[in-house]
């Protein structure tokens, strides 16, 4: 059954008194679409895939609808600590299943035609959402995670975290600051964009020529390849380190899919779809730094490349 609510509407941020009379439910449904783009930014850097951030926003969502709501002053804040208490349990849940080594574990990647990212996805790489920040938040506790996505990326302040992850204040921004310590040394990709497709495409240039000495000149010597078979074939999955073993393997991977490629935006970074046919096989991003690549992140799951929007490729 429906009820009536009276309320004070808000409206491009300026707040105006006004009698309106309006469905309870369909109210509620407004309102938190209106905060849906926010709250799957937060469910995806918690989490690091655009599947399970739309579960955790869709649990949100009933939450909301099961909750009373009438002495919640900040339905935007509320929200994100219900969002995050939710992907603080699948965070939880992930680690003790999780069978998959954590260093060849490739986030889910949010991939864009090379022209431009969709304004669907703006929100979602705001700050510089790298695949290698991701890698980066993957390896930290959960309580870590969360104090750190919500502190340093949404500036929720930690006497709001701590009840969350069942802590004191104090002990919250302890856990902020040891996931600070460990991101710091996540790579930054340079911001300029086209000259990370530069380098991008003198590296699969060099590699479809076979060009050894082409390939280690865009590669930094402590360049990482982090590859991400998911469970078949057993083994596939891989971390390659040092320019030289990074180029051998650039010089296979053209040999046998190099044609297939094509530009893409990975996560708003230079990056490569590979599809032999129209089909897709792997995503490829690129971390350019100081005109060489330091990262290079392939998800070539088939289960998870499946489940990725890659309708682009059909233009």
């Amino acid at each position: 059954m429906s009820h009536e609510l009276r309320f004070v509407c808000q409206c491009d941020d300026r707040t105006r008194s006004r009698d309106v009379t309006v469905d309870e439910s369909t109210w509620l449904a407004e309102r938190f679409e209106a905060h849906r783009s926010h709250l799957r930014a937060v469910a995806y850097r918690m989490l690091g895939s655009l599947a399970e951030a739309d579960d955790a926003v869709q649990e949100s969502w009933l939450r909301l609808r099961r909750a009373d709501t009438s002495g919640v002053e900040n339905l935007g804040g509320w929200l994100t600590t219900i969002v995050a208490r939710v992907c603080l349990n699948m965070l939880r849940s992930r680690r003790t299943r999780r069978e998959e080594p954590l260093d060849t574990h490739v986030p889910e990647p949010i991939v864009s035609r090379q022209d431009g990212v969709d304004p669907e996805h703006q929100a979602l790489l705001a700050d510089s959402v790298g695949l290698a920040l991701l890698v980066v938040l993957d390896t930290l506790a959960p309580a870590e995670r969360l104090a750190f996505v919500l502190h340093d990326m949404f500036a929720v302040p930690f006497d709001q975290i701590a009840p969350i992850v069942e802590r004191s204040p104090a002990a919250a921004r302890q856990l902020a600051s040891r996931a600070r310590q460990r991101v710091q040394g996540a790579a930054v990709p340079d911001a300029d964009l086209p000259r990370q497709r530069e380098v991008v495409d003198a590296f699969l240039a060099a590699a479809r020529d076979g060009d050894f000495e082409g390939l280690l000149a865009v590669l930094d010597p402590d360049v990482v390849l982090r590859a991400d078979f998911g469970d078949v074939p057993a083994g596939a999955s891989r971390v390659i380190r040092g320019a030289l073993a990074v180029a051998e393997q650039a010089r296979m991977f053209a040999q046998q899919l190099g044609p297939f490629a094509r530009p893409a935006l990975v996560n708003g970074a230079a990056g490569v779809v590979v599809a032999p046919r129209g089909r897709p096989f792997s995503v490829m991003g690129f971390t350019v730094r100081g005109r060489r690549i330091v990262e290079i992140d392939v998800l070539a799951d088939p289960a998870r490349i499946g489940a990725l929007d890659l309708t682009f490729l059909d233009d």
